[in-house]
């Protein structure tokens, strides 16, 4: 008798899949609304660089990724996924000190919803994708023509490394056991962005209160997010969640109104509700379709397929 432990059976697909991106939208969106009161501290490369240093850290001790046994296509999705998360991170916190975060969120989901479009392969992943991204206009309709011209290039452009960074993570999960792709990457990620914060803020790093709430903005908007995204993408295809990120917009909506006290207004409200609901129709519309049932005319009689088999071979 072999001495291995039966693996544990694997988590509901779709819903379980659905409940991962939801807490890692929550947890994102709530940690970017964080990062926003660690700006005058630390500066916006000093923010990325606690967020990212403190959120390599943490995954390389629970991780503790092995570095042998991997190739060079390997690595290189590692180096990849690393400049993903480097780049959106970077380019959104320079967004979002310039222009509020819930329109900053909305540029930038424009990114995963044109991945959505490109992904999907059926015409009702189209429409949710339409609906999702008419949400997404409806939830900043207004206020668009206020914002600074350099903060909505640079939402949109890290719009685009989010579609990246859902690309590479799916790659890192299909290549990498558990979350030890995501260590690695961070840990590159936190390396490239180091030396621009150590420029930025220098010392104040080292603060206490500083470290306290970078440790709170790693943990919230890194090490929690990535890791039951890419949980995610393990069960979801890469559309179909591409098309729930339009949920971000609205959780950042309230994360504003929550945390930093900016207006929530009834029309926000239902553009809110047309996310969730082009969100709910884009799970629906990834569902395997169901099998036919068997055909009694050509599908043979069990008990007949059963004596059959009992039937001893002709030898």
């Amino acid at each position: 008798m072999s001495g291995a432990l039966p693996l544990p059976s694997r988590a509901p697909g779709r819903l379980g899949g659905v409940a991962l991106v939801l807490g890692g939208a929550l947890s994102v969106q709530f940690g970017s609304a964080l990062a926003a009161l660690l700006f005058p501290r630390t500066g916006v490369a000093g923010a990325v660089t606690l967020r990212l240093a403190i959120g390599a850290l943490v995954m390389l001790v629970v991780c503790r990724p092995r570095l042998r046994g991997y190739g060079r296509r390997d690595w290189a999705a590692v180096v990849a996924f690393g400049l993903a998360l480097a780049g959106m991170n970077s380019i959104f916190y320079q967004a979002i000190e310039r222009i509020p975060l819930g329109p900053a969120v909305t540029l930038e989901v424009l990114g995963p919803l044109a991945l959505s479009v490109f992904g999907a392969r059926r015409a009702a992943a189209w429409f949710w994708a339409a609906l999702a991204l008419g949400g997404v206009a409806l939830l900043g309709q207004g206020g668009f023509d206020r914002l600074d011209p350099a903060g909505a290039v640079l939402a949109l452009t890290a719009g685009a490394m989010w579609a990246a960074y859902i690309v590479c993570s799916a790659r890192i999960g299909a290549r990498f056991p558990g979350a030890d792709g995501l260590a690695l990457a961070l840990t590159f990620a936190a390396l490239l962005t180091l030396p621009f914060g150590l420029a930025d803020a220098g010392g104040r790093l080292a603060d206490p209160a500083v470290l306290g709430l970078g440790t709170a903005l790693a943990l919230l908007a890194s090490v929690l997010p990535y890791s039951l995204e890419l949980a995610a993408l393990r069960r979801l295809p890469t559309a179909t969640f591409a098309v729930m990120m339009s949920l971000g917009p609205a959780i950042a909506a309230v994360a504003g109104w929550l945390v930093l006290g900016q207006a929530l207004h009834p029309v926000e409200v239902l553009a809110i509700a047309l996310v969730v609901a082009a969100s709910a129709g884009a799970v629906r519309a990834a569902a395997p379709p169901p099998a036919a049932p068997p055909d009694p005319v050509t599908s043979p009689d069990p008990a007949v397929s059963a004596a059959a088999a009992a039937r001893p071979a002709r030898r």
